[in-house]
């Protein structure tokens, strides 16, 4: 597994909310980041729904990636867009964290 692009497409309009670019530093698919994986793709289907992309970079078949984004830990998710860039370590059982990360209102969390 190198890398993986998942993307959830639907209609946007010119005053549509923002589109979140994220990138997810894995370890295979090793137990934490497994879970952070199956997490953060939860919580983007059911609060980003049509307006997210998610790069999956395993660290142990692309290790330059990691390098290049300056990633000492893994699971690691940096948030790309919307600006500012956002950075988020570990398997997100913390979800008030990862909403936090992604700024979105803990408030809309259960959908």
């Amino acid at each position: 597994m190198k890398r993986r692009r998942h993307a959830a497409n639907g209609p946007r309009a010119d005053a549509s909310p923002p589109r979140y670019r994220l990138r997810l530093f894995v370890a295979g698919d090793e137990p934490n980041s497994a879970r952070a994986r199956n997490i953060l793709t939860r919580v983007c289907e059911g609060r980003l729904s049509g307006r997210w992309e998610l790069e999956v970079v395993d660290v142990f078949t692309d290790y330059q990636a990691a390098i290049k984004a300056r990633v000492l830990m893994v699971p690691t998710l940096v948030v790309e867009a919307p600006p500012a860039t956002r950075i988020i370590v570990g398997s997100f059982r913390d979800e008030e964290a990862l909403l936090d990360t992604l700024a979105l209102p803990a408030d809309e969390k259960r959908s």
